[in-house]
Order: structure tokens, then C-alpha cells, then sequence
């Protein structure tokens, strides 16, 4: 029994995100690399930030599929690097917290990249 419970509990710990809507999928080199596709929590993010703190400062580009973001980039302290650097944010060390989707998942933002404003991006 006691082995059960340790099997059980090492898939909770190891299940995949689910995207929500408004949530970023980033797979254009994961999976390529071996890793899973990144989940980026847009509205975690945007409740906590105002969009120019991303799309103006750390200089993510306001458009799907316009930012070629690598790991390299994060790591030399580029986009999310500016904040994931282990003062601010938890480091790149901890790989599982981004790139948590599953395999498969094609890059997107879920549920569709249009505003409700006067503009699309």
C-alpha cells in the first residue's frame, strides 16, 4: 500500500499543465530541444503588471509569434530573464515551472490573439 501512495503521489507532482484562456503556449524550440512546450500565464502576469512592463521595457513585441524568445536570451537576462533571474522570479534552474505543457502543443496564445479594442496585434 505504501507503494501506491508514492506512485500516486509522483504523478501529481509530475502532471502537465493545462492552458487557459489567455495563456501563451511557447513550442518553437521546446520540443526540438527536448523539452516540453512553455506555458506562459498572460493574465498572472497582467494582473500583477501593466502590459508596458513586458511589451515596452523587457521589449516583447505586441504581436503572436513575433518574439524569437531562447533560452539563451533568458539566460544573458532578456526578456523573461530580466525578471526569472532567482532575485525577482525563480531562475531558469527550475525548468519544470515554464515549460510544463504537453507535448504535442503548437505555439499559440489559447483562445485567440485579438483584443476587444480598437486595434488587433
Amino acid at each position: 500500500m505504501p507503494n501506491l501512495v508514492i506512485v500516486v503521489l509522483a504523478m501529481l507532482c509530475t502532471s502537465m499543465a493545462q492552458a487557459e484562456y489567455g495563456d501563451v503556449i511557447l513550442n518553437r524550440y521546446a520540443e526540438k530541444e527536448g523539452m516540453r512546450p512553455v506555458i506562459f500565464p498572460h493574465w498572472f502576469h497582467r494582473i500583477r503588471f501593466r502590459c508596458k512592463v513586458c511589451h515596452h521595457e523587457l521589449g516583447f513585441e505586441m504581436r503572436a509569434g513575433a518574439n524569437d524568445v531562447t533560452m539563451h536570451d533568458i539566460i544573458d537576462g532578456k526578456y523573461c530573464g530580466m525578471c526569472h533571474n532567482g532575485d525577482v522570479a525563480w531562475s531558469v534552474e527550475n525548468c519544470d515551472l515554464c515549460h510544463s505543457g504537453r507535448e504535442g502543443l503548437r505555439s499559440r496564445i489559447v483562445g485567440g490573439h485579438q483584443t476587444g479594442g480598437p486595434g488587433r496585434w
